[in-house]
């Protein structure tokens, strides 16, 4: 038998929902990356991440090219959200990261992506470039949680980061 994530408890307690306000109250004066940009990206003001209140999903779909251990049999249910804090010159994905192909969703779909992905049989949900959108990673959750997801998430991130970030995902990625 499985262990259930973390997250689920934090979700049961209401850790969780505390964890969604502490990050929406972290874009009225964005600094959830180095970059400290201070913008209110609730009111659509937008920073060096481009990225504003909803989320901006470039693609999503099992994706077997992570280390064996994230891939499995049926795949790691891979999100790629656009544009990026990091800003790298030579990245892979540039037209994702730099160009910011992608669609605004709301935090609902970014919820009913991750449950397509667990019910194809992934075996997580992998966020690439999470940074600049975890209020909005967040805040879908538990809408994923209520409909049955119970897999790992992973953090795939570019490593340009802030601690009290990384506590706000304490117990939600491992």
């Amino acid at each position: 038998m499985q262990a259930l994530p973390s997250y689920i408890r934090l979700h049961e307690t209401g850790e969780l929902a505390r964890r969604i306000d502490a990050a929406w109250e972290i874009l009225r004066d964005c600094t959830l990356c180095p970059w400290q940009c201070h913008v209110n990206r609730l009111k659509g003001e937008k920073g060096i991440c481009r990225t504003g209140k909803l989320p901006v999903v470039s693609s999503f779909a099992p994706h077997f090219g992570e280390e064996r251990p994230l891939v499995g049999q049926h795949g790691s249910g891979t999100i790629f959200l656009a544009w990026c804090n990091l800003r790298c010159v030579f990245c892979q994905n540039y037209d994702i990261s730099h160009q910011g192909m992608g669609n605004e969703v709301e935090m609902e779909r970014l919820g009913e992506i991750m449950v397509s992905l667990w019910r194809q049989g992934c075996h997580n949900i992998n966020f690439v470039t999470p940074t600049h959108q975890i209020a909005q990673i967040l805040a879908a959750l538990p809408f994923a949680i209520e409909r049955g997801l119970d897999v790992p998430l992973v953090y795939n991130c570019g490593g340009y980061e802030e601690v009290a970030t990384f506590r706000l995902l304490e117990g939600i990625t491992p």
